[in-house]
């Protein structure tokens, strides 16, 4: 009989709890089964495979290298067929989907890609957070968000997490559309006329904006406000001289109508990578595949 017809999932069950405990025992007992047949599985599975799994390390079994190889494949095979049988047997429960969004893709982007999923895949749940960055990050580490969408953060918030850039986007600097600023030469040389509206610490554009104002000799510049909340930020620059330092997508729609208006200012500082962050070494999900497909689509879309 070849591998594959004498192939059970008992003896991948097995595997990757024996796997996951390094031990015979502890296995048995979480398997509700007996130490013999855990090690009788676990002998059967070698003897098909013709290889290995384990090096016995006094009473534990830690994998070898075979063995790992064997665990990322039958990991991901499990769990999809986990998945399979749950869409199966559900009747009204929804698959969830939970997707962070940092500022810059909150207004627009994912909104519209939320819709576009929702209408294409009605039995799916969809959850979005938002939040800062490190929050968010976390999170995804954690299990508790599947994909995050924005702006790329500095590299050492990345660690095992993989980026896909969809575009760039700069950081803009806006007023209200009266603002005497915008009718002066060179609006930068007058920054320091005017109070600031800047990204508090932790937020993605922060360390931009920080960059920018030193190139302009406004070193350790501070804001009488931190915030990126498109609600506040818009209302305090629309009743005031303030200059607000901001994503240009959060405020996409006010750049548009004319209900603010971006300072001229031309500078590649202000300038960074819009994409989407998962985890680098996620298993294959259905789901989260085809919203990034959504995100990728409408990205074209949206920036021609």
């Amino acid at each position: 009989m070849n591998w594959d017809q004498a192939l059970r999932l008992r003896h991948i069950k097995c595997f990757l709890e024996v796997a996951r405990v390094e031990s015979v025992s502890l296995a048995a007992a979480s398997l509700n089964i007996t130490q013999p047949a855990v090690s009788k599985t676990i002998k059967e599975l070698e003897e098909l495979l013709q290889t290995p799994l384990f090096d016995r390390v006094g009473r534990r079994l830690q994998l070898n290298e075979q063995g790992r190889i064997f665990q990322n494949h039958a990991a991901a095979s499990w769990l999809e067929l986990s998945k399979a049988k749950a869409r199966l047997s559900r009747e009204t429960r929804r698959r969830e989907l939970r997707i962070g969004s940092l500022p810059t893709a909150a207004t627009e982007l994912v909104p519209d890609a939320v819709l576009t999923f929702s209408k294409d895949t009605p039995n799916s749940q969809l959850k979005v957070r938002t939040g800062p960055n490190w929050m968010l990050f976390n999170q995804l580490r954690d299990g508790q968000l599947d994909l995050v969408v924005g702006r790329m953060p500095d590299s050492d918030l990345l660690t095992d997490i993989a980026f896909e850039q969809f575009y760039s986007e700069d950081v803009v600097c806006v007023v209200r559309p009266d603002h005497p600023i915008l009718f002066v030469d060179h609006p930068s040389g007058h920054f320091l006329k005017y109070p600031l509206v800047m990204p508090p610490k932790g937020a993605v554009i922060r360390p931009t904006v920080e960059r920018y104002l030193t190139s302009i000799g406004m070193t350790g510049a501070q804001g009488a406000v931190e915030t990126v909340s498109l609600p506040i930020g818009r209302r305090i620059v629309q009743r005031s001289d303030y200059i607000w330092f901001i994503s240009r997508g959060v405020v996409m729609d006010e750049l548009l109508n004319g209900s603010l208006i971006s300072c001229p200012l031309q500078s590649d500082l202000l300038a960074g990578p819009v994409g989407v962050f998962t985890l680098a070494n996620a298993t294959p999900d259905v789901e989260r595949s085809a919203f990034v497909q959504i995100l990728r689509d409408l990205s074209q879309r949206l920036r021609k």
